[in-house]
């Protein structure tokens, strides 16, 4: 029986083999792939787009789940309620993205050129520039596999928080307790943005942080922002083989972030008392500039490196392994710690392995 790489499945192009493999195309496939696995009792990971995914060398040895169901419904639209779009777990994000910028569709414009399937993106409440999922999601429709029901969660249930949600939280070693069927997004109508949150994109479109662009300016310009860090996939370009961000922006308290020199970027923290950082500026200042890693006698032998364009992402120069990607990982993150205190977490979910 010939045997599924998950290298094949990620973004990144490393994971060792799957136990067993399954694609489901809707949304009573995956429920039974789910239900058969779990009565079979071996462990489940769930594979959309797989861009935000880090697998052992070693593989996952229970039943991989790729989620491939596609489509949209819209249940209503209207001039002052704006639209209520159904999307399917494993319907492409940019390509909703780009449907709702040339139907006048606005909200997720700024959530752009983000690779993986739709249903990955309430589970890490996926944002970029300013913008995250939770601001216009309404509801997901779930597969509870405790409870083996269908289980929808509003908005407000879901718990989201800075690339989180209950929905994570329920998640152990990449195996969720509740697997994602479809995604709801109550999206106004109209040809401008909403308001541009992050200053870079505000000063790419002309315009003031807290004013609006159109929606297709807005898009096109994210596109182009995340094309020049390499966050755009590329199959010709070695810095988009990554699991994208590799850490998240440390929420710290603001006796923290004061202690940190005057240039170090600072944002609110969503809480009180607390300041975001920029991992990617700590990273740099620490010592890791874009590329480290490259060269033969580096700590991956140049197999793995942070990105030339970006120093968030760690990239896969073309026969790294997972190995090879977590050595520049724990380097980065032990030189940030000693430089600064400060301890990076990863984004992507890590299976098999610990950082």
């Amino acid at each position: 029986m010939t045997q599924t790489l998950l290298s094949a499945l990620t973004t990144a192009a490393v994971g060792g083999p799957a136990g067993c493999f399954i694609e489901a195309r809707t949304e009573a496939a995956i429920i039974d792939a789910v239900r058969s696995a779990d009565a079979a009792g071996g462990p489940l990971l769930i594979i959309g787009g797989g861009s935000n995914l880090l697998v052992s060398d070693a593989g996952f040895p229970g039943t991989v789940l790729k989620i491939a169901s596609e489509g949209f419904t819209v249940n209503a639209e209207d001039s002052c309620g704006g639209v209520a779009v159904v999307v399917q777990a494993g319907h492409n994000w940019d390509a909703l993205v780009e449907h709702a910028v040339l139907h006048a569709w606005s909200g997720i414009e700024a959530l752009a050129g983000i690779p993986g399937a739709t249903g990955a993106t309430p589970v890490q409440n996926v944002g970029a520039y300013g913008s995250d999922v939770s601001q216009t999601i309404a509801a997901v429709r779930t597969w509870d596999r405790q409870r083996n029901a269908v289980q929808t969660f509003t908005s407000s249930e879901l718990k989201f928080g800075y690339r989180d949600s209950i929905l994570k939280q329920t998640t152990v070693n990449g195996s969720p307790r509740y697997v994602v069927l479809t995604v709801e997004f109550q999206l106004p109508l109209g040809r401008m943005s909403a308001p541009i949150r992050y200053a870079e994109l505000a000063r790419a479109l002309g315009v003031e942080v807290g004013q609006r662009a159109y929606a297709n300016d807005v898009r096109r310009e994210v596109l182009r922002l995340r094309a020049s860090k390499g966050m755009v996939w590329d199959a010709a370009d070695r810095d988009t083989y990554s699991t994208g961000s590799f850490f998240t922006n440390p929420i710290v308290p603001a006796d923290v972030a004061a202690g940190l020199p005057d240039g170090a970027p600072r944002y609110p923290g969503g809480t009180d008392g607390l300041t975001k950082l920029s991992a990617a500026w700590l990273i740099d200042q620490a010592g890791y500039g874009k590329g480290f890693g490259l060269e033969p006698g580096s700590v991956a032998g140049g197999r793995a490196s942070l990105s030339t364009k970006h120093t968030l992402a760690i990239t896969n120069r073309g026969t790294a392994s997972t190995a090879d990607m977590l050595a520049v990982a724990r380097e980065v993150r032990r030189g940030v710690v000693e430089r600064f205190g400060i301890e990076l977490h990863p984004e992507p979910l890590l299976i098999g392995v610990e950082l």
